[in-house]
């Protein structure tokens, strides 16, 4: 048992460490072959499964359970070569799809909501496509179904060759603006990937940059689903979120959040916890 990180009460957050009331059970699951690190809130209400973006780990939903453990069943985990997971070599995010579907079974859970930011969104629709059953509904956070802007592919290939080459002191301030845009202090987030083997960079950067593209099947996704999209995110444009939400038949509307970057959620909670809690217990 442990004590779950607690954010800023109001507004955009800074610290990813203070204590708080919030108990989790943390342990890892070995399931589809993978040594899984999660955290389970536990509760009586509607499920709801947290994936993260590229770069970050379950604590970037402190938030969230801060806010919502108890009124939801939440779960976060670390995927593969993110936080204590570790990445034994390639991965797709079919694969970790399948790694989400197979800790819900680990926690005899039959059916949740798939919450997501960014890669977790890429993750939770594939979910919805290899299960969806076991998909209720979806929350998408500054994600898309398409693939990254062909103009910024060579810049984002140099972030990570200097990230290898010197270590991610020499493009951390790059990489944490159009993670969390202004407002927000990224040190704590510095101070995780400084502590990360650089090697194990690629195997996330490739699964990112090489991924397929979902937008021809988002007809097969009717789940409901509520994206949360960020006006002044930087890495995927509002019209990325519009294109996502017109093609998916279940989509009830976009929220958005007005002031944040890419992580939402993390930076402006207080915009993103009531409606996601509804839309989860209306859905979920």
């Amino acid at each position: 048992i442990g004590w779950a990180p607690r954010p800023g009460s109001d507004g955009p957050s800074s610290s990813i460490g203070r204590a708080t009331r919030v108990r989790s059970a943390m342990t890892f699951a070995d399931v589809n072959g993978q040594h899984l690190y999660f955290e389970d809130y536990g509760g009586d209400g509607p499920p709801v499964v947290f994936s993260h973006g590229f770069l970050m780990d379950h604590e970037m939903f402190a938030p969230q359970v801060e806010a919502l453990a108890g009124r939801l069943r939440i779960v976060a985990l670390d995927a593969r070569g993110h936080g204590r997971t570790p990445a034994g070599g390639p991965f797709d995010y079919w694969d970790l799809a399948e790694d989400v579907l197979a800790l819900m079974d680990h926690l005899h859970l039959g059916a949740a909501t798939m919450a997501g930011m960014s890669q977790g969104g890429f993750v939770g629709l594939r979910a919805a496509i290899l299960a969806p059953e076991r998909v209720r509904a979806l929350v998408l956070i500054d994600s898309q179904a398409g693939l990254e802007n062909e103009a910024s592919i060579p810049a984002y290939q140099a972030m990570h060759d200097q990230w290898l080459a010197n270590g991610p002191a020499a493009v951390q301030e790059v990489v944490g603006a159009i993670i969390f845009g202004g407002g927000y202090d990224p040190t704590p987030w510095y101070t995780k990937w400084a502590a990360i083997p650089r090697d194990n960079f690629t195997a996330p950067f490739r699964c990112l940059m090489d991924r397929d593209d979902l937008t021809p099947r988002l007809g097969e996704i009717t789940q409901p689903a509520i994206i949360f999209h960020g006006d002044q995110d930087a890495a995927i444009p509002m019209e990325r979120a519009e294109i996502l939400c017109a093609g998916l038949s279940g989509c009830s509307g976009i929220v958005v959040v007005e002031g944040a970057g890419h992580a939402a959620n993390l930076s402006h909670p207080d915009q993103v916890n009531g409606p996601l809690a509804e839309f989860v217990e209306q859905y979920g």
